[in-house]
């Protein structure tokens, strides 16, 4: 009989566990049941907040930058590096963690952190640029990053445009001539769970904006004044799947650093090692906070289950709560869910808890496709 080997590769708990503690405790678990298991780990992201940490854990570097938050002030932005490939991670820079509680600058926040950040990956001699976008506190279509970056972006006097996505109503003239000149050589690959537009009924601030405070009257003016940003520097990119990832910063990629989109958890799996692990395995478990309905749109587990049925190996989920039913799963690829729902009924309890409920359902696990 075969070996049984494990591969966990799960994403984060959001708001309980990093998807580093959630291999950790599985692995706990198992090894109660079946001590000695051989378990290998490789926490997993999909371009949104923890694909730094993801690349880390994986054997990239960890490098600090200080750069622009969303609201113009300072702060401290972790990129990874390996080799000549760095995984910038936007969220860093300009991402939702950034804004105090209960305080948002819809038409306001900036990206021009994020272009900070991409800059502090060329300095240390990126040529393959991995750009995580997702968590954003903004809706500027990148043009924060792309001054950072050395573009130019003027009203009808010929002064710089104010920062965010609502002064972009008042631009007259958007000079790309002064970008870096080393953006020419990287292959910068925009790396989303986002396949939306920039504008419209489907587009960022329509479906975006009021998680980062925007009101009714907001997203119209942010619309607006994203399709005539897009009118001077290209309304047919706008249209493209992903240009309206993380407030359109995904346009801003596309239509002036030559970026080319990938599912996000697609590159992850490709950058992190994720197929020579794989054919290590006899079972994967994956997971992440909730599996629902979003899970299956390109969501880590989504995205790990079916390489993993395509190579044939059973997959098991792990995950806070449960949303789907089991032909959902089923059709994804992974074979049954342990949600920690099911030990703690209490969502705050559960939240609280989840490190020891973890373990308790990774017990299950061992128990039902590993002991004996």
């Amino acid at each position: 009989m075969e070996t049984a080997r494990v591969l966990v590769a799960a994403d984060k708990f959001k708001g309980s566990l990093t998807a580093v503690q959630v291999a950790e405790r599985v692995t706990a678990g198992l090894r109660r049941v079946v001590p000695g298991l051989a378990v290998e780990t490789l926490p997993v992201a999909d371009g949104g907040d923890g694909t730094v940490a993801a690349a880390v854990a994986a054997g990239f570097e960890r490098r600090e930058a200080r750069v622009t938050g969303p609201l113009g002030d300072p702060v401290t932005a972790a990129y990874a590096l390996r080799g000549d490939t760095a995984v910038v991670e936007m969220a860093e820079a300009s991402g939702l963690q950034h804004l105090p509680d209960g305080v948002f600058a819809p038409l306001t926040a900036t990206t021009y952190g994020s272009g900070e950040l991409l800059k502090a990956a060329l300095e240390a001699g990126a040529t393959t640029i991995v750009f995580g976008v997702g968590g954003s506190a903004t809706t500027d279509g990148g043009a924060g990053m792309l001054a950072a970056l050395g573009a130019r972006f003027l009203d009808a006097d010929g002064k710089p445009v104010g920062p965010g996505g609502g002064p972009l109503a008042t631009l007259a003239e958007a000079d790309l001539s002064g970008l870096d000149p080393r953006l020419k050589d990287v292959d910068l690959i925009l790396a989303s769970d986002v396949d939306n537009p920039l504008t419209g009924p489907k587009g960022a601030p329509e479906v975006y904006g009021r998680q980062k405070g925007a009101s009714e009257e907001d997203i119209a003016v942010l619309d607006a004044a994203l399709m005539h940003y897009a009118s001077i520097l290209g309304p047919e990119t706008a249209a493209l799947p992903g240009a309206g990832a993380a407030g359109g910063i995904g346009y801003g990629a596309l239509v002036a650093l030559g970026a080319r989109f990938r599912p996000g958890i697609e590159v992850m799996l490709d950058v992190l090692g994720f197929a020579p692990a794989l054919a290590r395995a006899t079972l994967v478990i994956t997971g992440e906070g909730s599996l629902d309905e979003q899970t299956l749109h390109g969501k880590a587990p989504a995205g790990v289950a079916a390489a993993a049925r395509a190579a044939g190996i059973e997959v098991v989920a792990v995950c806070g709560r449960l949303a789907l039913p089991p032909e959902a799963l089923e059709k994804a690829g992974i074979r049954r869910a342990y949600a920690l729902a099911e030990l703690e009924p209490d969502p705050a309890v559960s939240m609280a808890q989840a490190g020891p409920l973890l373990e308790r359902a990774a017990e299950s696990i061992a128990r039902d496709f590993l002991a004996g």
